[in-house]
């Protein structure tokens, strides 16, 4: 009996055995079978294929710097934080840097004044009955921009009785620097005679002690800077004694 009953006890074991071996058989079996399958992966309506695997299931190495990852949209990194922020500070920061462009490029006024004249000299021709007089005349100009400004030409007449008796032209470039204003000097001759002899001997009396006459001035200026050109003119009246400084020829 002791015989029959060892017997049927190693039956069973020998059976698990066998059973778990055949199991682990039919795994391997199983990953073959899977193994000779390409990657597939089944979509729904609402996904799609990985176009990058090629039926692989992974991408190869060589060729990871040339894809494109396929991120979700609500991933956070797709939601950069103070994007309102930055927008609005680059809106300022352009409109700021526009602001002081225009500032300092735009062109502003170039004021061009009458800093007034005085008699050099005065020439009596006794002969012809002539007053000559050498007028100087002083002209400020004030750049209210950033830059310099060039005077490209200055002409000026002297009128007596609407009658032209001297005048002036100059090209001669002068720069005006920038933000300042500077004196522009220049001296003009004006001849009176003929019709207006007695000048002469109007500033010849010697019981007047004032010789004053009144003479008419216009004067223009011509600018450039930027790229634009700009001209200024002025009328001016003044009372000139012709009896100073006066020399007799």
């Amino acid at each position: 009996m002791g015989s029959q009953h060892s017997t049927s006890a190693r039956r069973p074991s020998y059976k698990r055995k066998k059973d778990d071996r055949e199991d682990v058989l039919d795994e391997r079996e199983q990953e073959e079978a899977i193994a000779q399958f390409p990657y597939v992966e089944f979509t729904g309506r609402d996904s799609i294929t990985c176009l990058t695997c090629q039926g692989t299931g992974y991408i190869p190495t060589e060729q990871v710097n040339e894809l494109v990852a396929l991120i979700p949209h609500s991933d956070q990194r797709l939601r950069p934080q103070r994007t309102k922020q930055y927008v609005l500070l680059s809106v300022l920061l352009c409109l700021l840097a526009s602001g002081l462009v225009v500032f300092f490029l735009f062109p502003h006024s170039v004021l061009v004044d009458d800093d007034g004249i005085r008699v050099v000299k005065v020439t009596f021709n006794k002969q012809d009955s002539l007053v000559i007089l050498a007028i100087k005349a002083t002209l400020k100009i004030r750049n209210s921009n950033f830059y310099s400004v060039a005077v490209t030409s200055l002409s000026s007449q002297v009128q007596y009785m609407n009658t032209v008796v001297g005048s002036y032209v100059t090209t001669n470039s002068s720069l005006i620097p920038p933000r300042s204003e500077q004196l522009v000097n220049f001296t003009v001759q004006a001849e009176m005679g003929g019709p207006y002899s007695y000048v002469y001997f109007f500033c010849t009396l010697p019981d007047i002690q004032a010789h004053n006459i009144v003479i008419f001035m216009r004067t223009s200026v011509k600018m450039s800077y930027m790229g634009h050109v700009t001209q200024s003119s002025l009328e001016t009246h003044h009372y000139v004694d012709c009896g100073a400084n006066s020399t007799a020829v």
